[in-house]
Order: C-alpha cells, then structure tokens, then sequence
C-alpha cells in the first residue's frame, strides 16, 4: 500500500510538470500570424481603431477583438480613482463626462475594500490607492515621467529589475498582471488556465505604441497571449486589466462615440446578458493633447 501510494504520488508529479511544461512551452512559442494587416481607421490624429476575427470562435457573442492603437506622444493620460475624487466608482461614461477624457478604460482589478483600491500598487502623485506591492504582478503601468525625454506613458515588465528604482522615476504608476513580457514571450497562467472571460488588455509594440484590446467573446489567457502573438504588430509586454461585466471601453472623439463593456466569466458569470456599463473605481483616462 506504502509504495503504491509513492508510485501513484510521484506519477501524479510527472503528470502535473508535464502539463507545465507543456503550457509554458505553448505560450512562448512563436505564432503563425493568422491575419496579414490590420484594417485601421483613424479616429482622430494619433488614434487608430480596427475590429478582427479571431481564428477561432468563442462560445458565444461575435468572437472579435476590437484594437486601438495610439500614439503616446499625442495624448495626455491620467490615473482617476474614487479613493481620490469623492470615494465614489462611476461608469466609464460618467468618468469621461466628468473630467472631459476622450477615452476611459480599467485601470486593472480592484479589491472589494472600503476604498476599492487597485489589487496592485498604485498611485498618482501623492495620492496613494494602494501602498502595497503585489509581488505577483510583474508590470507597471506608468506615467508622469519625472524625466521629460521618457515617453509620457509606458508599460514596463518589472521582472528581474530594480523596483524601487523603476517605480520612483514617474509620478504616477499601476501594477499590472503581466500577460506576455518585454521579449514578447506569454506567460503560463498555470493558476486558472481553463477560465475563460470577456476581457481588457494593454500592450506595447517594439516602437513603444501602445494597444488597448477588447473582446466581449470570453477566452482563456492562453488563447487571448496566442492571438496577440499572431498580429502583425510586434507586441510586447501586456497587461491584464479586467475581465467579465467590469471590462469597459469607452472612446468619445466628440464626432464618434464607441462603447464596449462585457459580460462572461466561466464559472462565476457564464452568460452574455450584461447590457449596461458596471461603475469602476480606478480607470485609465487619455486626452487628446490641444
């Protein structure tokens, strides 16, 4: 019985680092592109915006991503959160309207706190939302460069660098779960590879662009790391920022008006019903620079 339980134990072990390995290896192979261009569309100086089929159909709702691609140096950006502006969350709308952005997203998950502070460190300025580094978040969205020649917003693959060194060159920075790194290699998501949800992200390319994707059709990390991999865009570190019925994008150019929120979460929230924008406490904000 002893060694039959030691047989089936370390069995079980090889089983498990197989499936690892096997996931890890996936996630950081080099993709066959499956799309040869991106049809953009220029909403504004700076600011382009195209919709994709993916190579493979989701569940439910249209299997789309929807991309914006944008030229830092053309835009203003801002961290706004309810711990800074009246302890009070408001819809991705209500956060443009009330401080005149023309695009609002997540500026990641938040925590289910008094305060609703962001799951990773954040500040801006000297408003602190959240103190804490999460050591499992290994990028950092950042901006407000106290170096004028750094670009005005960046994302920054924190893994094996300096934090405290990283962190203290902008006035404003958002920890991030890091999706695919500064080499453009996916991340394994072992925890929950099987999940699957509507979702946000932000990413660069190797000219330092930066990409807002959406899709409202749930997938797994994996799947969504595969996809990014296979555009023809050279991305590089990427953020999950939310998933499930919080995930929003609003874009208000004055002449066009794009709104996009989602709905499904496997396990948790497995329906498309969701018809309304969900208040967020914490959110990423971009004006057009005059």
């Amino acid at each position: 019985m002893f060694k039959s339980s030691i047989t089936q134990s370390f069995s079980g072990r090889i089983f498990y680092m197989s499936v690892i390995f096997l996931l890890t290896s996936l996630s950081n192979v080099a993709q066959t592109p499956w799309i040869s261009e991106i049809p953009w569309t220029s909403l504004m100086d700076g600011l382009q915006y195209a919709e994709v089929d993916t190579p493979v159909k989701s569940v439910v709702n249209d299997s789309r991503l929807t991309i914006l691609k944008i030229d830092v140096r053309k835009f203003d950006f801002e961290f706004l959160t309810a711990s800074e502006h009246g302890m009070q969350p408001r819809t991705a709308p209500d956060w443009a309207s009330e401080f005149g952005q023309n695009i609002i997203i997540n500026a990641g998950m938040y925590k289910y706190n008094k305060t609703q502070s962001n799951k990773g460190y954040m500040k801006n300025y000297n408003h602190l939302n959240n103190p804490v580094r999460n050591n499992y978040y290994n990028a950092l969205l950042a901006m407000h460069p106290k170096d004028p020649q750094k670009p005005p917003f960046e994302i920054i693959d924190t893994y094996k660098q300096d934090w405290e060194k990283i962190k203290n060159q902008y006035h404003s920075v958002c920890q991030g779960m890091r999706m695919i790194n500064d080499k453009g290699e996916g991340m394994a998501f072992t925890k929950r590879p099987d999940q699957s949800c509507s979702m946000i992200l932000a990413a660069t390319d190797t000219e330092r662009n930066l990409y807002f994707i959406f899709t409202r059709s749930p997938y797994t990390h994996l799947k969504m790391i595969a996809f990014l991999q296979g555009l023809p865009l050279n991305i590089r570190t990427t953020v999950y920022l939310e998933g499930g019925p919080e995930t929003s994008l609003y874009i208000n150019t004055g002449d066009t008006v794009i709104a996009k929120y989602g709905s499904y979460v496997s396990n948790t929230c497995d329906n498309d019903d969701n018809d309304h924008f969900r208040k967020m406490p914490n959110v990423i904000a971009l004006r057009k620079k005059k």
